[in-house]
């Protein structure tokens, strides 16, 4: 089953072409890596596919329904969730109380009572639990990442949008991220993931999707788009460190 299909989607602001006729279907249970260099769009795709914004032209199919200009929460509802580049953490809640938000708010709509519960588990799945009556705007940033992922897994979504969870973290918090969007998808969960972390995204997805200036100029396989010659020339650069990428190195 393809879960999403994204067809012909372009968005212009003003003069701006931020995307142009982007095209791709995702199957359920993968994870996609999206890619490309600063201001190719990357971000505004995934605020096309969620409703923060609506397309210029094309249509975004989630589930077999056509969802196009469907408002963020018509997504959430509908079993989309996502996490912000720029994290945005409830700073004067608990971080208990942020994670209860997904759970009543997302598909399922649950009253506090289950929200708890369900906020306790996703804790204790990215590793939060013991930090579940702080503050919010206490945690650093690696935490707040987790924080942003749980309450977002909270709404247990069908698809999960992840925008640079890894930006910011060392490269110890990079490993247990990775284990733990590796772990969402054993749940059943699809996954889209923006990432600079380039080592990571080969790794961990199942296929590439390449921006570059809004243009979609690749998809396909980790080790293809390693090889792909637009690619190397937009965004990885050298041959050989697209190779290395490969094998997991810097």
């Amino acid at each position: 089953m393809m879960i999403l299909q994204v067809q012909g989607v372009s968005k212009n602001f003003g003069g701006l072409q931020a995307l142009s006729n982007v095209t791709f279907d995702l199957p359920e249970g993968q994870i996609l890596g999206l890619i490309g260099p600063n201001g190719a769009g990357k971000t505004t795709l995934f605020n096309v596919i969620n409703g923060v914004y609506t397309p210029s032209e094309g249509r975004v199919i989630f589930r077999d329904k056509d969802v196009t200009g469907k408002k963020t929460y018509h997504m959430a509802h509908a079993g989309m969730a996502r996490t912000h580049q720029i994290v945005k953490p409830l700073n004067d809640l608990t971080v208990m109380e942020n994670v209860m938000v997904g759970a009543c708010f997302g598909r399922e709509g649950h009253n506090l009572k289950n929200a708890r519960k369900i906020a306790a588990e996703v804790l204790d799945f990215v590793g939060l639990n013991e930090r579940s009556d702080q503050l919010a705007g206490s945690l650093n940033v690696g935490q707040k990442k987790r924080l942003e992922m749980a309450r977002a897994l909270a709404s247990h979504p069908y698809l999960l949008l992840l925008d640079e969870v890894l930006a910011g973290l060392n490269p110890s918090e990079i490993a247990h991220m990775v284990d733990i969007v590796r772990r969402i998808r054993e749940q059943g969960i699809t996954i889209i993931m923006i990432e600079h972390v380039m080592h990571a995204i080969m790794n961990v997805s199942d296929r590439i999707l390449v921006l570059d200036y809004g243009q979609q100029i690749a998809e396909g396989s980790p080790e293809e788009i390693s090889q792909n010659p637009k690619v190397i020339e937009a965004y990885l650069g050298d041959p050989k460190l697209a190779q290395r990428l490969m094998r997991g190195g810097e």
